[in-house]
């Protein structure tokens, strides 16, 4: 199937070829690999959760990745976090929410597919109203790839917090469907919640110092509830949990 235009008028196309795309896993983990070597995040682990987490991927059990948004730089830290953590396992078979904006310039579409993005457009560029439809196939198409094994990584505030990079934003129910949808046809993902601080000074859309990060990596989260707003309920917590890890970490 040849790449559509990343529009919202075409988002039918554009959820039919992301429904199935696959990238070079080899180009992939050369990918991951220069991004650690240039941002160099500094992790820490929740009790037990490196070991826990090393266990899911190696089981292949789906997992959503849920991080903090701070930066436009966010994308790369967690890329490279992955690559020094046991999700290095997992490069290649994660998908990543990434909004409409990265897949217009055909240099940086490139690069974005392949690190496994899959096009979000976003309610605050286009209302409401306009992105319902489109969202609810992104949600089912998020769903579908976690039952075919995929991991899914969210920044689930939805846009940088360019106020206190130690307060989460309020999280909308989004992840919490598509969640419940995988549950629905009969996959569970396991919640990884992520933190990432780039120090008190640092935070805003383009900060100066995003190479020194520090990253809180919280305990998976194994039993979610039922209700998609109560989803997102548990998201909120695990990850202001791993903000705060994250933060005093730094």
């Amino acid at each position: 199937m040849d790449k559509p235009e990343v529009t919202l008028e075409n988002y039918e196309a554009v959820y039919a070829y992301y429904r199935d795309h696959q990238q070079n896993r080899m180009l992939a983990k050369l990918a991951y690999a220069s991004l650690y070597a240039k941002y160099r995040p500094r992790v820490v682990y929740a009790d037990d959760a490196k070991a826990q987490l090393a266990g899911l991927v190696k089981s292949g059990r789906v997992l959503i990745v849920a991080a903090n948004h701070i930066t436009h730089s966010d994308q790369y830290t967690l890329a490279a976090t992955a690559w020094n953590t046991p999700l290095r396992r997992a490069i290649g078979r994660t998908r990543v929410l990434a909004k409409d904006e990265l897949f217009v310039d055909p240099d940086l579409h490139k690069k974005v597919d392949m690190m496994g993005g899959i096009p979000v457009f976003r309610s605050k560029n286009y209302g409401l109203r306009a992105v319902a439809d489109a969202g609810r196939l992104m949600m089912d198409v998020s769903a579908e790839r976690l039952c075919r094994g995929d991991n899914l990584a969210i920044f689930p505030e939805g846009t940088c917090n360019e106020d206190d990079p130690t307060r989460l934003q309020h999280i909308n129910s989004g992840i919490g469907h598509i969640a419940k949808r995988a549950a629905d046809r009969g996959v569970s993902p396991v919640l990884l919640s992520i933190g990432l601080s780039y120090g008190p000074d640092a935070h805003g859309p383009d900060p100066e110092n995003v190479k020194s990060a520090s990253v809180f990596v919280g305990e998976p989260l194994f039993d979610l509830p039922a209700k998609p707003m109560d989803i997102a309920h548990v998201v909120q917590k695990e990850l202001q949990i791993a903000v705060d890890g994250a933060v005093a970490a730094y």
